[in-house]
């Protein structure tokens, strides 16, 4: 009887494991895709970092103001000063090459400034710390292409010396994350 039961137990795990794998290799091909992706012409990385520069710096000015955790606040004046870096080292490309920056942020990032804007506390730290590792994963890649494929020699010199501070600011976040966006400290 109990070979039985682990006869079927096993048959059902392989069929479940059958109808997945079709999905599973679909995934896997996106992601294949997604990193051959080649770099961005020079007008839309510059576009592109820049508006993510301006969201990195109001949003991390928002967080020293309403973050309940002083982790979190002290995130918030990290993004701050390292992206404001970012955005001059990139806006004195830009201004050689003649290529314009962005004046303002995203409109998917300025709806979120507002939305966050009206929170506090928990709620806000929480929020700001999920987004923020999702716009540093999605900053990563960008540069990562940038540094292995753009054609311009300064562009892709900014993007492999922002990479690493990039990845650190990635890392940070998921470690505020991790920690429940530093609750334990309040």
């Amino acid at each position: 009887m109990q070979r039985m039961k682990a006869a079927v137990a096993l048959a059902t795990l392989l069929a479940c494991l059958a109808q997945a794998w079709p999905s599973l290799a679909e995934e896997k091909g996106k992601d294949t895709a997604k990193e051959k992706e080649a770099a961005l012409s020079d007008d839309e990385f510059v576009q592109t970092v820049s508006a993510m520069d301006l969201a990195e710096i109001n949003l991390g000015a928002l967080a020293a103001k309403l973050a309940a955790s002083a982790e979190v606040k002290k995130f918030g004046e990290h993004m701050v000063a390292d992206h404001t870096q970012s955005s001059r080292m990139l806006q004195a490309i830009a201004n050689k090459k003649s290529l314009p920056v962005a004046g303002e942020m995203d409109k998917k990032h300025q709806a979120l400034y507002a939305e966050m804007a009206k929170l506090s506390g928990a709620d806000f730290d929480k929020m700001y710390v999920k987004h923020m590792v999702m716009d540093h994963s999605k900053a990563v890649d960008l540069l990562r292409r940038q540094a292995k494929d753009s054609k311009d020699a300064e562009l892709k010199a900014f993007a492999e010396k922002t990479l690493p501070v990039v990845e650190k600011h990635l890392k940070m976040a998921q470690a505020l994350e991790g920690r429940g966006t530093g609750e334990k400290d309040r």
